[in-house]
């Protein structure tokens, strides 16, 4: 290989990985409301979220940006992972049509005739209107001129390379020989950090002679499966949702290269066939697209029976402490056809919830400095755990349950209400404290310190399933701070008028110290209406097992 022609290699790979940036970027900008919108709207089933993921990625031309916003719908609560999966089944087909784009156009046009007009329109549209959608239009025009100019070169300078390198000497026999070609694709799109790139220049060099086909094809395989590297590399310390939709992206690559690769000479086959059946152009290039894209319909066939249990399988990976403590631990299914154990399992839960919430109240009245971010978890815990005492509950009603254990289920709202309104005032005040300004009143900030320390106590008193819990007692803690609260309040109202704090102080403390008060009151109240629960719970276990020894 001459100097000249390793020139033209390294200037051909600079033009199309410089055009493959501003045509992603430029399509991204230009169509980035069509892009959220489809992804919103579109994607309601697994199949429209595939069609969806095919027409997004053809568009963008870029799989890796359709993964990163499918992430981010994902996120926000907008995609369940059954609908993301299906986007990024669909962004897998989308990929290949820079294949065709390459195939069909890089090399049956005249390159230089399309692509210089392409860049010359880009640029003007692009400098006429900067930060706007016409200017991203021309970036994503510029980068088709520049890519279609890079395959040109490319493909001369392939060329001159097969003329006077005999590569296709690597091409060894066997399984051997397609393995090292998968490596020379996995490393290309490693190295490029593009499977669209990679794939333009497997089929340029196939198309110069330098690449025989059938291991350019386990190249193809290579730069699909190269793709996961991205993926992967994308999601380090990411969010678990982020680390499933690219385990999905994984599993879909590597079944796929994986199948594809044990049948490679079969779909070669096949592949040629079905081109004839087209009447597609009889070349390399459109061999290895056809390929491309029928590989990975091949693996959205086989994928699809099984995306129900890769959903449930990924749903159990990645977890975090939050997503663990949102799972119900003692509501299940089974124990409905026996209403004491469903009576008992439900008190259990609820018991956890008032944890939860009560651990909450703690957080915001020890620390006055506490964010709300840092009890996002544990709120978005209780919200799914009375969710799902309420779902139980009526599953739990359609067994017909006998008329005492009928009676004691508005209780059981009742608490789930009262430890909602505990996590939600939690958040609320941590919210007001850390917006709250600092107080220099050092006997106002001395009566605050004591009522937080009787409340924490007060808190912790209030857990039914402890010891010494006593009903009385807590209800006696409860009045003596509601005494406190009065106290406090008239101080705060009088330092506000005497002006030794600001009246916008005056009103954060009183937020506060109000929203103190009702969460104490839902605590309590919750924690007295839970310990009936977990009595009734445990006289009807003791009045089961005292049959059973009857019978025995």
């Amino acid at each position: 290989m001459t100097l000249g022609a390793f020139g033209s290699f390294l200037g051909g790979v600079g033009l199309f990985l410089l055009g493959m940036r501003l045509m992603t970027d430029g399509l991204k900008l230009a169509a980035g409301p069509a892009l959220r919108h489809i992804l919103g709207q579109w994607t309601r089933t697994p199949l429209r979220g595939l069609f969806s993921g095919v027409l997004i990625t053809s568009l963008v031309q870029s799989s890796s940006a359709v993964t990163v916003a499918t992430i981010g719908f994902v996120n926000a609560g907008l995609l369940t992972l059954a609908q993301s999966i299906g986007v990024i089944y669909g962004s897998n087909i989308g990929t290949t049509m820079t294949g065709w784009l390459v195939a069909l156009v890089g090399f049956n046009v005249d390159v230089k005739a399309l692509a210089l007009p392409l860049i010359g329109i880009g640029v003007g549209l692009h400098f006429t209107g900067a930060h706007t959608r016409r200017g991203a239009l021309g970036e994503a025009f510029t980068g088709f001129g520049l890519f279609f100019l890079g395959v040109d070169v490319l493909k001369n300078a392939f060329a001159d390379i097969g003329q006077g390198m005999p590569i296709d000497q690597l091409a060894m026999q066997g399984w051997t020989g397609a393995l090292l070609f998968v490596g020379i694709g996995f490393v290309l799109t490693l190295l490029m950090q593009s499977s669209s790139a990679a794939m333009a220049l497997i089929l340029t060099a196939t198309a110069g002679g330098v690449v025989p086909l059938s291991v350019a094809a386990a190249a193809v395989i290579g730069a699909n499966l190269g793709t996961t590297s991205t993926a992967a590399i994308a999601v380090i310390g990411a969010t678990p949702n982020a680390k499933r939709v690219a385990g999905a992206h994984v599993l879909f690559n590597g079944l796929t290269g994986g199948v594809a690769f044990l049948i490679l000479p079969m779909m070669l086959l096949a592949v040629d066939y079905s081109g004839d059946l087209l009447g597609l152009e009889e070349s390399p290039a459109v061999t290895l697209a056809l390929f491309h894209t029928a590989f990975n319909i091949l693996g959205v066939l086989l994928m699809w029976p099984l995306t129900r249990r890769l959903v449930h399988l990924l749903e159990r990976r990645f977890r975090t402490s939050e997503e663990d403590l949102s799972r119900p631990q003692y509501l299940d299914k089974n124990v409905l056809a026996t209403p004491t154990l469903a009576l008992d399992a439900v008190a259990l839960e609820l018991a956890r919830v008032g944890v939860i919430a009560r651990e909450m109240g703690t957080s915001v009245l020890n620390a006055e400095r506490v964010t709300g971010a840092h009890l996002v978890g544990d709120k978005q815990a209780v919200l799914s755990l009375v969710e799902a005492v309420r779902s139980f509950i009526v599953a739990m009603q359609r067994t017909h349950l006998p008329h005492e254990f009928d009676e004691s289920l508005p209780d059981v709202m009742r608490v789930a209400r009262y430890f909602t309104a505990v996590a939600e005032l939690s958040d609320a005040v941590a919210t007001l404290q850390e917006r709250a300004s600092y107080l220099e009143d050092e006997a106002l900030t001395s009566q605050m310190v004591f009522f937080r320390g009787d409340a924490v106590k007060l808190l912790a008193a209030a857990d039914p399933q402890g010891a010494d819990y006593d009903a009385g007692a807590v209800s006696r803690q409860h009045a003596a701070l509601e005494d406190d609260y009065q106290s406090l309040k008239a101080h705060l109202l009088r330092a506000g008028t005497e002006e030794r704090i600001s009246s916008e102080q005056m009103v954060e403390q009183l937020e506060i110290y109000s929203r103190l008060r009702r969460l104490l009151q839902q605590a309590v109240k919750g924690s007295s209406y839970l310990h009936g629960l977990l009595d009734l719970a445990a006289k009807y276990r003791r009045m089961q097992q005292e049959d059973v020894q009857a019978q025995t």
